[in-house]
């Protein structure tokens, strides 16, 4: 896949079939528009074109929003977006000025005399441009002016509910691991950096990799205990995650990760690993003694341990 970032370095090829958008999480609905996208330019001899923004646009442009939680970060999008066999993707910098362009001239601009186009294909509910003024029925008036054609994929839903980022985030951020999972047609990974914590779990017989996210955007599930994969040195493991504060022990002011993993003895501070959330299994507890939370760390791990044996793993 060619990875391009400004106008001078893309290929003019009217033979192009494009889909537009921010593609957080690159969940099931995203991974249809590409499907069909990649099909329809191999069936015209064509090529795939996949434009998306960096950063995300509500971090240039939503007053009072500083720190954004993002699905996906952009180098993860990007390993998705080329699984999915698609030639090109264009990743337009996110900038205020940029932020004012109508639909019509962003079109003009990169689309029509910028990439070329044969075809746009998009999501039902599609919007773009200056405040969201441009929708679908917008970009065919725009297709009929310009001589493309232009298609809107049916809704995809899961449990009744219509997928997109915001139904994934709203599964990620109340603990419903397994419908975000389906959702995004994977398991939601993130990675980070092993740190030094307090070194209580290792005192405790449960020692845990405390993990800083390598993208402080990245959004970390709802606090509580899950079962997890994690990739450490190319090698994958099981494991338990905490996500919290450790209330038993009252000293953590900030949110950890941490994660017990299972068989495995390494010293691995300042290890990059990633994590695959499995499932959600409790909330975060305070317990009355150290001697009542280690017997629950037992607990947790008969319990993670069974679901893990079980699992099969998600792929789209």
């Amino acid at each position: 896949m060619i990875i391009v970032r400004s106008l001078d370095d893309v290929l003019y090829d009217k033979n192009s079939v494009v889909t537009i958008g921010m593609f957080d999480g690159v969940h099931r609905a995203h991974q249809s528009i590409i499907h069909k996208a990649v099909e329809k330019a191999k069936r015209i001899s064509g090529r795939s074109v996949v434009v998306m923004f960096e950063p995300h646009p509500k971090e240039v442009v939503a007053k009072g929003i500083k720190n954004i939680e993002l699905l996906s970060t952009l180098d993860e999008k990007l390993q998705l977006i080329e699984k999915y066999g698609v030639d090109v993707t264009f990743v337009i910098p996110f900038t205020f000025e940029f932020s004012r362009l109508s639909f019509q001239e962003f079109y003009s601009t990169y689309i029509v005399n910028g990439v070329g186009v044969t075809e746009v294909i998009e999501g039902f509910n599609h919007q773009f441009g200056r405040d969201r003024e441009g929708g679908m029925n917008q970009i065919v008036e725009l297709g009929n002016q310009h001589n493309f054609s232009v298609e809107a994929l049916a809704m995809i839903k899961e449990e009744s509910i219509v997928i997109s980022s915001s139904s994934v985030r709203d599964a990620l951020l109340t603990g419903n691991i397994s419908l975000a999972n389906r959702m995004l047609g994977y398991e939601y990974t993130f990675s980070g950096t092993v740190v030094r914590g307090f070194g209580r779990g290792k005192r405790l017989g449960y020692p845990t990799a405390n993990i800083k996210l390598d993208n402080p955007k990245k959004l970390a599930p709802q606090i509580g205990i899950y079962a997890v994969c994690i990739d450490v040195e190319g090698m994958q493991y099981n494991g338990m995650m905490s996500i919290g504060h450790n209330p038993t022990f009252g000293d953590a002011q900030e949110r950890t990760i941490e994660v017990n993993i299972f068989d495995f003895d390494k010293d691995i501070y300042d290890e990059t690993v990633t994590v695959r959330c499995i499932e959600r299994t409790r909330n975060e507890k305070k317990f009355d003694s150290v001697d009542a939370l280690i017997k629950e760390l037992g607990n947790d791990k008969i319990t993670i341990t069974r679901i893990l044996e079980q699992y099969k793993h998600i792929s789209s």
